[in-house]
């Protein structure tokens, strides 16, 4: 399983932590910052699910017209992980 921290941009979260194991599946994804619930409620969402779907079905989600959102910036932060492992 491969740990990895992101740094988002425009949103309260300050930091997303989150695993992916060797099936691609996201294990562990914690928020740093935000609106604790909503944020807890996505990380036990996604919890074990296909990383690839749960970036695709996040992606593009805006919060207050900032043009994205904690759950867009986790889609982010997924799609650089998925990058760096296939690299």
């Amino acid at each position: 399983m491969e740990n990895y921290s992101f740094e988002p941009q425009r949103v309260c979260s300050k930091r997303i932590n989150f695993s992916v194991d060797a099936e691609g599946h996201l294990h562990d994804v914690k928020f740093f910052g935000g609106c604790p619930g909503n944020l807890l409620a996505i990380g036990k969402l996604v919890e074990g699910k296909d990383a690839k779907e749960i970036a695709d079905i996040l992606r593009g989600n805006d919060c207050g017209g900032r043009g994205t959102s904690c759950a867009d910036q986790l889609s982010v932060a997924i799609d650089a992980a998925l990058k760096r492992r296939t690299a």
